[in-house]
């Protein structure tokens, strides 16, 4: 089986399947600028928890000046905690649930600010559109090299085990 079969087998997406055509996972794993694509097939290859928890805390963690409850920053340190095997599953999952909880508080007031900042600015400035991809697009590099860095090894040792079976 190809690592393209594999992708195809794990229903991956059409964009990655089409970006990554003949690659090697280890070729994605060292030019892939998607960090959700690499913790997205860490999850589906089983890579250690411990391993897709600490580079998802510390993907997390690059945008954590954006974070303004208290529950939400703990969940990213309980997060690199656990992935460092520094807290338990259960600090984990309890961490996780209060940070969803204050997500949604959140997301109850962020839908009403949304609807008020749509009515009162109606036109959106192509610079901050502009400004806003370009942070996008770097965070997601940014998070596609701590994906390397913490689960690229585990997640080429995992692939190419099931493309030997």
């Amino acid at each position: 089986m190809t690592f393209k079969e594999l992708l195809i087998k794990l229903d991956a997406c059409e964009r990655a399947k089409e970006w990554v055509g003949d690659m090697t996972i280890e070729e994605l794993v060292a030019t892939c600028d998607r960090g959700d694509w690499g913790l997205w097939l860490a999850k589906k290859v089983d890579v250690d928890l411990r391993l897709r928890t600490l580079a998802k805390g510390h993907c997390a963690n690059t945008v954590r000046h954006l974070m303004k409850d208290e529950r939400s920053l703990n969940a990213v340190d309980v997060a690199i905690a656990f992935g460092e095997g520094k807290a338990t599953r259960e600090e984990l999952d309890a961490a996780a649930y209060a940070a969803a909880y204050a997500a949604d508080a959140a997301a109850a007031d962020a839908y009403a600010a949304a609807a008020a900042a749509f009515v009162a600015y109606a036109a959106a400035d192509a610079a901050i559109a502009t400004a806003d991809a370009y942070a996008a697009a770097a965070n997601r590099q940014q998070a596609a090299d701590i994906c390397h860095q913490y689960i690229g090894e585990a997640l080429i040792e995992k692939v190419n085990q099931l493309l030997t079976k």
